[in-house]
């Protein structure tokens, strides 16, 4: 791997409790009515309401027969008794999954995709905040196919990259068919030290042509944010202002694995650190692409870090197929850039109607 040489995807490098079980039934009928009732008796608790029969025998009203807390043989209160199955279930699955943990009887794929520990612990870490901090509302996420490989494409924004992981736990709480993403990262993400193992484990991969085009033809859903670090480190000023989207790098490889694009629009995430400036000298010191200035970084130290509770909007366009082409269509220049306006001008058109929608940045 370490010869292997990485083309760029654009300029920029960027890339609740247990149902109790059901009552027995009896046939059973309780006593005997008295002569001179021949009124309805009242059921008592447990019972069915019975009549006088003609001969003077009781007759319980209704298809159900009664049930006593005598004839079920009293197991309904002790399953009210028992301690509840589902905490029982909860334990010995967590067990279970320390022990695959422990002994290495889990799967990584080849880009170090490990789909047990994304589902059971990176996903419940990330969705508090999907869930309850960014309250997040997600709309046509049944525009992603429900089988074979597709090219999810977002604008990006937010200082820090927090869209890419919404987006990433929208489509696999939300999709009907349970799809994963595989979102396409910058080089500098794999440079980070804890950050690079949680990226790889979680499905992402470096963004570059051959990792986009084998992760499509083996059917799976990728996302890419072409705006890269332009979109990320842009000042507040031009929040929702979609950048270049590079050179169309990710048309060519849609083109190539013969899948569909889906445009993707996300509101909210611009306004969760507003960059009033940049330092330049000091990204160029830490060798980062930009050093954001915000009102509460870095006057706040630590503090300055924690998001605003913005709420969001994710919005899944309709897809645009890319499989009617020819194989030689992803080297025209002229189709690419067609296809790169299309789906950019769709999400720039997509943005401001969500907008237009909203009536509070915060609720």
């Amino acid at each position: 791997m370490a010869d292997a040489k990485v083309i760029p995807f654009d300029d920029d490098r960027s890339r609740g409790g247990t149902q109790r079980p059901g009552r027995r039934r009896s046939g059973g009928r309780r006593g005997a009515a008295p002569e001179a009732a021949p009124a309805p008796v009242s059921a008592l608790p447990g019972q069915q309401a019975v009549s006088q029969g003609p001969e003077g025998g009781r007759e319980p009203q209704g298809a159900a027969e009664a049930v006593g807390p005598q004839q079920d043989g009293g197991r309904a209160e002790e399953a009210r008794e028992r301690p509840g199955g589902g905490w029982d279930r909860r334990v010995a699955g967590g067990l279970a999954f320390l022990r695959r943990r422990i002994t290495g009887e889990y799967e990584v794929d080849e880009f170090g995709y490990d789909k047990e520990l994304t589902d059971q612990v990176l996903m419940s870490l990330i969705r508090p905040f999907y869930e309850k901090y960014f309250r997040v509302e997600v709309k046509g996420v049944e525009n992603i196919p429900a089988e074979g490989g597709a090219l999810v494409v977002a604008n990006h924004s937010g200082t820090l990259p927090l869209d890419g992981l919404m987006m990433q736990v929208a489509v696999h709480d939300h999709h009907p068919a349970g799809r994963h993403l595989r979102l396409l990262a910058a080089d500098l993400v794999f440079m980070l030290p804890v950050v690079n193992e949680l990226a790889r484990k979680a499905g992402h991969t470096l963004a570059c042509a051959e990792d986009a085009q084998a992760l499509l033809e083996r059917g799976e859903v990728v996302g890419v944010m072409p705006e890269g670090f332009k979109g990320i480190g842009k000042p507040f000023s031009e929040r929702y202002k979609l950048q270049r989207f590079g050179r169309g790098g990710f048309v060519s490889t849609a083109l190539r694995a013969g899948t569909p694009i889906v445009p993707c629009s996300i509101v909210g995430a611009e306004e969760i650190y507003p960059m009033i400036g940049n330092s330049k000298t000091l990204a160029r010191l830490l060798g980062f692409p930009y050093f954001p200035i915000t009102p509460t970084f870095p006057w706040l130290g630590p503090a300055g870090l924690v998001p605003l509770p913005t709420k969001w909007t994710i919005q899944f366009g309709e897809p645009i197929p890319t499989d009617g082409y020819p194989p030689e269509a992803a080297e025209d220049p002229m189709l690419m850039f067609n296809l790169t306006d299309q789906v950019r001008e769709q999400i720039q058109h997509t943005l401001y109607k969500l907008l237009v929608q909203r009536r509070s940045v915060f609720f």
